[in-house]
């Protein structure tokens, strides 16, 4: 406005200038018209143009008033569109243009980060989830399992490791040497991440549990990338870079095999029972042959001796290895089994008619006590057969002369029980604990018969692992021994 007001005072004087040049010098009275008609049309002129200033300006802010009214929802549908545009000669036009296309980038840019943000968050969702798995599965895992980062901190340990380890409750960023009630773990961590390659190592600690049990554990420790402190040493450069250690954690893994342990010295005393079992009747058998190929038996009766005992202790080898591979068969399930509905009474009768000579032989009195009610088992003949006979022998052998040795049946609630009770030497407390052992023998009492150590063990599976019954044992040193076999009932099987 300033501008046009002087365009308009200008043009005043300079038609007083061309008048004053034609006319000459005019009058006083038209100087002063002309003056006046220049300064109308001055003000005029202004007027006009402050007029269209102010419409301009209602119509710019009318505009930005609709402008400012339109949500990020109309920018994005097209709905911003439809505004009218400002007239051509609006001298806002121009601003208001550029701000209107401002504001629709800024919504496509806003609507980006919006899609952005709900990828990020769902991604972060996600992320948190399996987090949270991962610590569920770990707290889960009865394996105890710690991990360490590139620094030495502690930034896993799961329940098991912090009871097995004693550690605080919160274990996380916690010094390594916290774990320093198992060194071995603690070596095999630091040993294993400052490995640069990636590798595995294993070792076996012995530790107790919270009640003071001794446990065997495998532990394995294997290395990971170690990020958080990839960025710090990523910052360095040249030969500083290179001589930098590697930056990677170890996690480590503890597995009980205290079970394995136990098979192991199992097995390793397996072996050497079965090796001494068999060095002292090969040693005679050996020893025999040796005399006779020698010639020392001069006469038959001398002959007759050596092979008779040679003899037994074949024998006694063929049992060891007739017992071995039944036990062996009866453990491995491969052992043939045809259970059928069975009398136990019948079975007992003819165990009793096998042995009644062997009681005879040794002055014995073989007394039956079985019930009169039948008594119905689901059983495999030979191997239920088979045990009987092995309990009435054992008892048998481990009775003096003149004792007695009772079987008896009876039924008891859906069970069947058969008892061989008798007069023998009986058992102490830690026989009684020990009796079912492979090659088990009471020492005070083996030289009253020859055995192998095996025929109880061999009953034992038999009653628990093919007839899923269970074999006690009641004793008192001196006051004889009585072996009791539960089986369960035919109204038990078909119930």
């Amino acid at each position: 406005m300033p501008v046009l007001f002087l365009a308009a005072t200008l043009a005043a004087l300079g038609l007083y200038w061309c008048v004053e040049m034609w006319v000459g010098s005019p009058p006083p009275a038209l100087r002063i018209a002309l003056l006046a008609s220049g300064a109308a049309l001055a003000v005029l002129v202004s007027g006009l143009s402050a007029e269209r200033h102010r419409v301009a300006s209602q119509t710019a802010r009318r505009y930005i008033d609709m402008l400012c009214q339109l949500d990020a929802s109309a920018w994005l549908s097209g709905s911003a569109g439809n505004l009218p545009d400002l007239p051509s000669s609006n001298a806002f036009r121009p601003v208001l243009t550029g701000v209107r296309q401002c504001l629709q980038q800024l919504a496509e840019r806003v609507e980006e980060a919006e899609h952005q943000k709900t990828a990020a968050d769902a991604r972060v969702h996600r992320v948190a989830l399996e987090r949270d798995q991962l610590k569920e599965i770990l707290s889960g895992l009865t394996d105890p399992v710690v991990a360490v980062d590139s620094y030495g901190s502690l930034i896993l340990a799961n329940s098991p490791a912090t009871k097995l380890l004693h550690l605080p409750a919160s274990a996380e960023h916690s010094a390594l040497e916290q774990l320093d009630r198992c060194e071995e773990l603690l070596g095999l961590l630091t040993e294993t991440r400052k490995r640069r390659c990636n590798n595995s190592r294993t070792a076996e600690v012995k530790l107790a549990d919270e009640s003071g049990r001794q446990h065997w554990f495998r532990i394995s420790c294997r290395t990971f990338a170690d990020e958080s402190s990839s960025q710090g040493s990523s910052r360095s450069s040249g030969k500083a870079a290179e001589t930098l250690p590697a930056n990677q954690g170890a996690v480590a893994v503890l597995t009980d095999i205290t079970h394995e342990k136990a098979i192991q010295k199992r097995n390793a005393e397996f072996v050497s029972s079965v090796s001494h079992e068999m060095k002292t009747p090969l040693a005679s058998v050996r020893a025999y042959v040796e005399l006779l190929a020698d010639g020392d038996a001069e006469d038959e009766a001398t002959r007759e001796e050596f092979l008779g005992v040679i003899h037994s202790q074949t024998e006694r080898l063929q049992r060891l290895i007739d017992n071995l591979l039944n036990l062996s068969r009866i453990e491995a399930g491969v052992v043939e089994v045809n259970k059928a509905p069975r009398s136990l009474n019948e079975l007992l009768e003819e165990t009793i008619n096998l042995l009644q000579p062997a009681a005879a032989h040794k002055r014995m009195e073989l007394v039956t006590d079985l019930s009169p009610l039948y008594l119905g088992v689901l059983a495999d003949r030979d191997t239920l057969l088979q045990a009987a006979i092995n309990l009435v022998s054992n008892a048998l052998k481990y009775t003096p002369e003149g004792g007695r040795v009772t079987v008896r049946s009876r039924l008891y609630d859906e069970s069947v029980v058969f008892e061989v009770q008798d007069t023998g030497v009986g058992l102490t407390p830690e026989d009684k604990q020990k009796v079912f052992e492979k090659f088990y023998r009471v020492k005070k009492d083996q030289q009253m018969a020859a055995g192998t150590g095996l025929g109880l063990p061999l009953v034992k599976h038999i009653v628990e692992d093919v007839h899923g019954g269970r074999i006690e044992v009641d004793s008192e040193p001196g006051q004889g021994s009585t072996f009791r076999i539960i089986l369960p009932g035919m109204n038990a099987r078909d119930a």
